[in-house]
């Protein structure tokens, strides 16, 4: 996940490895973890973008949310949201979003790195 400032500056870029996830499972994750980061900025404006087109249209109510995996993860996400009054959400296709690609990388291959580590000690 990554936050950037209007003139695309980055602010602030965030990895946690979740285990087995879908991608959609990952993107709420990553919805939630960035609005928990940047709320101690109160911007005057968010726009959120991410490559998981059903978390967009979920979170813009266009689609609804059946899963019960994903259920709870909505209910976080629209309740952080409350507490900003101007955002937008849109997709983007994964090639745009590079930065937030990268961490999710990043945090995988921290997490093999550690196991490689911990078996080889063990």
């Amino acid at each position: 996940m990554v936050i950037e400032d209007d003139q695309k500056l980055r602010l602030r870029g965030l990895h946690r490895y979740l285990g087995a996830a879908t991608n959609n499972e990952a993107e709420y994750h990553a919805l939630i973890e960035g609005l928990k980061a940047v709320a101690p900025w109160n911007p005057d404006r968010l726009e959120i973008y991410l490559d998981s087109n059903l978390v967009v249209e979920q979170v813009k109510g266009k689609y609804r949310v059946k899963k019960p995996e994903l259920q709870k993860l909505h209910e976080q996400a629209m309740e952080l949201l409350k507490q900003f009054g101007d955002w937008t959400i849109a997709h983007v296709e994964r090639d745009r979003n590079k930065g937030a690609d990268a961490m999710a990388n990043r945090a995988i291959d921290e997490h093999v790195e550690r196991v490689k580590k911990a078996r080889a000690a063990g």
